[in-house]
């Protein structure tokens, strides 16, 4: 994500709606997303989503965040989040039983990456939406993950160590729950302080997340917190991300020649972002027959 755990904040009112995967060529499947699929049947769709996505991430910019965390989660398992609803029913009213509640989710994540982080790119569409829920297929690595569980997940989706390091810049925007950063903070190998920590980072943390206090929040990204750039590789070579999951991208010598890449060149991370996210929204696939279209992004037909 990226790790594919993301921390439930403050702005996400998050559902898990997990999906039983169908069994389909997931190549073939894949072929039939296009740029523009509903250019002819539902011309209107993108733009409402993009006015939706506007609305909301100017009155809660925090909203960015929410949704590329739920879109994150979306290609793994699956999940809902309000302003989703709130699109598809717009969408309905103009064409009904036409736009698929994944495929407004994927416009919806390339429209908050336009607005916080000032680049987009051209999202396949076509998908269409499971029709069986199941909650016991969510499969999310923690925030103390080590590397190898984390590229071991990133894999087994078909996705590759690149991807991975990629969509982790997802990072730089958001707040978690200081619940998630507790262990490392207080009570690492006992009761002390994860060493490879910052120090100063590491106090400044003790004071909005203390021993006894775990349901505050706090910034992702300590310098540019609603802004999605490669500030957070930055970061993660001066020891001053919040996770161990994030810290252990340096324990690869391809894992670390990338974030040193990204952290100096925020061109290259721009396009190996955009294309890891048109990958990530190519996994599992539900297209042509199969699945349904919903009417209600919470509940199946």
């Amino acid at each position: 994500m990226m790790k594919m755990y993301w921390v439930v904040t403050w702005f996400m009112k998050l559902c898990m709606l997990c999906m039983l995967l169908m069994t389909l060529d997931t190549t073939e499947a894949q072929k039939q997303l296009k740029v523009g699929f509903y250019q002819t049947t539902c011309p209107a769709a993108e733009q409402i989503v993009r006015d939706t996505v506007n609305k909301s991430v100017t009155t809660n910019p925090g909203m960015a965040a929410g949704i590329l965390r739920l879109y994150f989660h979306d290609c793994f398992v699956r999940v809902r989040l309000e302003i989703i609803d709130q699109a598809k029913a717009q969408i309905e009213a103009a064409c009904p039983n036409t736009v698929s509640c994944a495929d407004i989710l994927a416009f919806a994540a390339r429209d908050s990456t336009t607005i916080v982080g000032g680049f987009s790119y051209a999202i396949p569409s076509g998908r269409r939406d499971g029709t069986i829920s199941n909650i016991d297929e969510v499969d999310l690595p923690s925030p103390d993950s080590d590397l190898n569980t984390l590229q071991n997940t990133f894999v087994a989706k078909g996705l590759s160590v690149g991807d991975m390091v990629a969509l982790s810049g997802a990072h730089s925007i958001g707040r978690a729950g200081c619940n998630s950063v507790t262990s490392r903070l207080h009570f690492f190998n006992g009761d002390q302080t994860d060493p490879s920590l910052d120090p100063t980072y590491a106090a400044a943390l003790k004071e909005k997340c203390p021993k006894s206090g775990k349901s505050g929040t706090t910034n992702l990204d300590p310098v540019s917190a609603n802004r999605l750039d490669n500030q957070y590789y930055l970061n993660v070579k001066q020891h001053k991300v919040l996770f161990s999951s994030d810290q252990t991208l340096l324990d690869s010598e391809l894992t670390a020649t990338l974030v040193t890449k990204y952290s100096s060149n925020l061109t290259a991370w721009r396009n190996d972002f955009a294309a890891a996210m048109i990958r990530l929204g190519s996994l599992d696939v539900l297209t042509g027959n199969n699945g349904e279209i919903r009417n209600k992004c919470g509940v199946r037909n």
